[in-house]
């Protein structure tokens, strides 16, 4: 998976999970929970959603590294098949 696949799945699963999220103007650097107005449960929802799109298994240990939509792509591409 590239970094540009794994960036269209994070998005679309944001989009699913928080249509109101303006995703267009997200920075890699930006903190997803703050700019986007995410909870917990929406950061579950979105990792079920990517793996439901992806196959992508995120364990539950690792949702801290999801704090910015670069690392979120990072984690993403290292835990690809």
């Amino acid at each position: 998976m590239t970094d540009d696949d794994a960036r269209r799945a994070i998005l679309a699963s944001i989009g699913a999970v928080a249509p109101d999220a303006e995703i267009g103007q997200l920075a890699d650097d930006d903190d997803l929970l703050d700019t986007l107005d995410l909870d917990s449960m929406d950061v579950l929802n979105i990792v079920t959603d990517l793996h439901r799109r992806t196959g992508v298994d995120i364990p539950e240990r690792d949702y801290g590294k999801l704090d910015t939509l670069g690392t979120f792509i990072a984690h993403v591409v290292s835990l690809a098949p």
